[in-house]
């Protein structure tokens, strides 16, 4: 059986219906409130969080027991052809890491690497990895050793970030702080509405063997004959979530699952019922 964290991507419904101003911490102690152990926090839109507020916060998560990760901001592009466009990239994932990392002591700063653009898919390949080397480079310069940078993979196909290429790079780089981040929701729109999620684990375990996964769960759209990245409720079933959560029954591994459908908490707490009803263990809680 999977040992598993649960929690949504961002401060949950019901942490700001109880205060309207909840915050980072408001969250934390909410997820742990309602039986769930992770939560990922959301820079998405920029790092605005001051290093005091990102320690504070990673204390609170310790003595409360709830994983952290952090998703860096969405204004990432590693194979821009504009060379102030990867700079500015870089300098936002050195930012996560510092305060959602070292300052805050998450497990995980969670990024999109880029569109293909002109460079296609080996030239923006070759991009990435160019810049990921740099961050790792700095990582190390500043002793920034405790959280990994995590590539996600990616639901468009005029995204870097297939199932694949993700694995061949971080497997490529074989670094201990880089790792690939599996958004389920995004396999499954990239493969045009399916998913074989033993296909997939099996497929983690030939790059990676028994490594601790981090992985984003969501349900997507069906619009204007594609799947898209809209983000649906999990009772959309698109893809299910109970067949994961019955493989990874059959797991001898650690994962972290972050619900990023519109229903955070609530839809998590349906996940958390599931998983358990195929007898996985989430950590910390009974």
């Amino acid at each position: 059986m999977a040992r598993v964290f649960l929690g949504p991507a961002g401060i949950p419904i019901g942490a700001k219906e109880k205060k309207r101003s909840a915050g980072t911490i408001d969250g934390i102690r909410y997820v742990r409130e309602v039986g769930l152990n992770a939560m990922e926090v959301e820079f998405v839109q920029g790092v605005k969080m001051s290093r005091e507020a990102a320690q504070e916060a990673g204390e609170v998560a310790k003595e409360l027991g709830v994983r952290l990760s952090v998703h860096a901001p969405y204004f990432i592009n590693l194979c821009s052809e504009e060379k102030e466009k990867v700079e500015a990239s870089i300098a936002r994932l050195e930012e996560s890491l510092d305060r959602g990392g070292e300052a805050m002591g998450a497990t995980v700063v969670v990024f999109h690497p880029a569109y293909y653009g002109k460079l296609g898919p080996e030239g923006c390949y070759n991009a990435v990895r160019d810049g990921v080397l740099r961050v790792v480079d700095w990582m190390r310069e500043n002793g920034i050793k405790n959280v990994k940078l995590g590539l996600e993979v990616m639901a468009r196909k005029s995204q870097f970030g297939s199932l694949e290429e993700t694995f061949r790079l971080v497997k490529e780089i074989n670094h201990p702080q880089v790792v690939a981040v599996i958004d389920w929701g995004h396999v499954f729109a990239r493969n045009g509405g399916s998913i074989d999620y033993r296909a997939v684990l099996n497929m983690w375990h030939e790059y990676f063997g028994d490594q601790p996964m981090h992985t984003h769960f969501t349900c997507v759209k069906y619009k204007k004959g594609e799947w898209v990245d809209e983000h649906e409720p999990i009772d959309t079933n698109n893809p299910p979530f109970e067949p994961l959560a019955k493989e990874l029954a059959n797991e001898d591994i650690e994962i972290t699952i972050i619900n990023e459908s519109p229903l955070l908490e609530k839809d998590a707490l349906k996940m958390k019922e599931m998983l358990l009803r195929y007898n996985n263990t989430l950590v910390g809680l009974q």
